[in-house]
């Protein structure tokens, strides 16, 4: 789906794509409110899936320029550039995330989870504002003790949270 970058005017590609790798390293992702008008909600995830497994993979399995570049074919090759560009400004970055993400999740176990869904109350002069939200709790087994996490969100961080376990998912899959 890396065909979708091919949308984006090519002076603000490199921008997008260092926002990617700051949301590949833990930091602030892309929000799809600054670029709701180039793609659809479907593009933009597919779009963010797709960019942040190919950073993952070619820095995790050491992959080649030249392969990285063939994999961008379809996008173009101004887009391969600056994918490339990209990619070898930030790869230690990305490795050191990917090393630091393994460790956390070999000694982290997740060992029970509860939800709730609660409506928050904002009084206002005018009228009662109802928002519903998910209380997540998870229970975290690390380094041998169960530490709890409590997470409050919204249906639109509970929607990013489905979408990032599914492309969790999917790189598992794909490193199988």
């Amino acid at each position: 789906m890396v065909h979708l970058l091919g949308k984006l005017p090519s002076e603000e590609c490199q921008k997008l794509l260092h926002w990617v790798v700051d949301g590949v390293c833990g930091r602030e992702p892309p929000r799809m409110a600054d670029y709701g008008n180039t793609w659809t909600l479907v593009e933009w995830m597919e779009l963010l899936d797709s960019l942040s497994s190919l950073f993952r993979l070619a820095v995790g399995k050491k992959t080649p320029d030249e392969e990285v570049l063939a994999s961008l074919a379809d996008v173009g090759s101004g887009y391969g550039e600056a994918v490339l560009t990209v990619l070898r400004a930030r790869r230690e970055e990305i490795r050191q995330a990917l090393v630091e993400r393994t460790n956390y999740v070999s000694s982290s176990t997740l060992q029970d989870f509860d939800w709730q869904i609660k409506l928050a109350l904002s009084s206002d002069k005018i009228s009662f504002l109802h928002t519903p939200l998910l209380n997540l709790r998870l229970d975290v087994k690390e380094n041998g003790a169960l530490k709890p996490l409590s997470v409050e969100m919204n249906r639109e961080e509970l929607q990013t949270l489905i979408s990032s376990l599914e492309a969790a998912n999917k790189v598992v899959l794909q490193l199988k």
